[in-house]
């Protein structure tokens, strides 16, 4: 018998107090292993925008598509404003 089948035959001789208790139990371990994740992820994230805003060459192409988007952008505005 798996380790599953195991845990479920178990959780099902409880009763249902301490089948709800172990749910919050759960409940707590799932949030928090959630929480860590998504904290070193979003870690990783701000690690990679901090590098990226101090490279030169990323700093440039930045401003090379702002220049080249800023014609239609202002065009897209006016646009917006005149079938307000």
């Amino acid at each position: 018998m798996s380790t599953y089948s195991e845990v479920l035959s178990q959780v099902q001789s409880l009763t249902p107090q301490e089948q709800q208790q172990l749910l919050e139990v759960l409940s707590a371990l799932m949030r928090d292993r959630v929480t860590t994740q998504t904290q070193g992820k979003r870690s990783e994230i701000d690690a990679a925008l901090i590098e990226m805003a101090q490279d030169p060459e990323y700093q440039a192409q930045v401003l090379q598509m702002e220049a080249e988007f800023a014609v239609v952008s202002w065009e897209a505005l006016q646009l917006g404003e005149s079938s307000v």
